[in-house]
């Protein structure tokens, strides 16, 4: 009878791991793959969607190759599997960093700090903060929680379940070449469609289902989980991407807050539906959406364990 036990030991041992340490201070290996991926792109880019395929492919290679070794080599030994899993997991999932940063955010809030607020938002989104006012620094970061809730929990508990250790490590690939070229500026359009589209793929079943977990999870924030739901349903194809959205929305109808409007990235203007029918976010909001981000991390670790146990061959 095949060993149940170490893959779900391993994905609640990595994710106990990061919410105990954070990420690595050094050797971060996610790090290492961003500047590998950089130096390449360096040699290998043109303005042309065949070549950013090839560089997406290329680098998605060298992420798994290493992890499909690992899983093999640690077939039928338990306590070696489990262990590289937790390190895995730890190395991929980022929920204590992200409910640091937007504590980070929340305090110069609370003083009114604008530009210290500002300066942080960097770490957690693209967009432009420095025309932002209080309110929609509040909005910018509880929407940040929401997505990378998914991006950073839940989406690689999934492809842990599905595919072990190259898929921890494929899907972390996949999600930071999408963050470093998955845009639609003039220079990545064309090269990042691959990866952006890649990152579409990879993330439109966790996006849901963290979308109902986090609505599942209301009443943690006083919340209630049928309005959360309904915004979810309602809202979450409003927005451009096709899996931000139902996280966003999930956490508007959850936190009974309006989510969605004007945001600049590179000088440019998007115009984004609202998501939820709630009042305007508030700096206390921030701390309700990590509260709400730490619920979905433990029902969807504790549901994942679960599975991998039950389901393990």
């Amino acid at each position: 009878m095949p060993r149940r036990w170490p893959l779900a030991a391993g994905l609640a041992a990595g994710v106990a791991l990061d919410a105990l340490l954070g990420d690595p201070r050094r050797g971060h290996p996610v790090a290492a793959f961003g500047r590998a991926a950089a130096a390449l792109e360096a040699r290998d880019y043109a303005d042309s969607r065949v070549r950013g395929a090839a560089h997406a492919a290329a680098c998605l290679l060298a992420a798994a190759a290493p992890a499909v070794v690992l899983h093999r080599g640690t077939r039928g030994r338990p306590v070696p599997r489990a262990a590289a899993t937790a390190l895995a997991v730890w190395a991929v999932t980022g929920a204590r960093s992200l409910h640091h940063e937007a504590e980070r955010a929340r305090i110069p809030l609370h003083r009114h700090d604008l530009a210290s607020a500002r300066a942080v938002l960097p770490s957690l989104c693209g967009r432009d903060p420095s025309q932002l006012d209080e309110t929609e620094i509040a909005r910018a970061v509880i929407e940040s929680v929401a997505e990378n809730t998914s991006d950073a929990v839940v989406a690689p508990l999934v492809w842990g379940v599905a595919a072990g250790l190259p898929g921890l490590a494929a899907y972390r690939a996949v999600n930071t070449l999408d963050a470093m070229v998955g845009y639609r500026s003039p220079r990545y359009a064309r090269f990042g469609w691959a990866a952006a589209r890649a990152d579409d793929v990879v993330n439109w079943a966790p996006a849901r289902l963290t979308g109902l977990v986090a609505a599942a999870c209301a009443p943690a924030v006083g919340g209630r989980p049928g309005e959360a739901w309904r915004v979810m349903r309602r809202d979450g194809a409003r927005h451009p991407s096709p899996n931000a959205g139902r996280c966003e929305a999930a956490f508007a109808g959850a936190l009974g807050v309006r989510l969605g409007g004007t945001n600049v990235y590179d000088g440019e203007t998007e115009h984004r539906p609202s998501l939820g029918q709630g009042r305007e976010p508030e700096p206390g909001d921030i701390r309700r959406a990590v509260r709400l981000c730490r619920a979905v991390t433990i029902a969807a670790t504790a549901g994942a364990a679960v599975v991998a146990y039950l389901g393990s061959r």
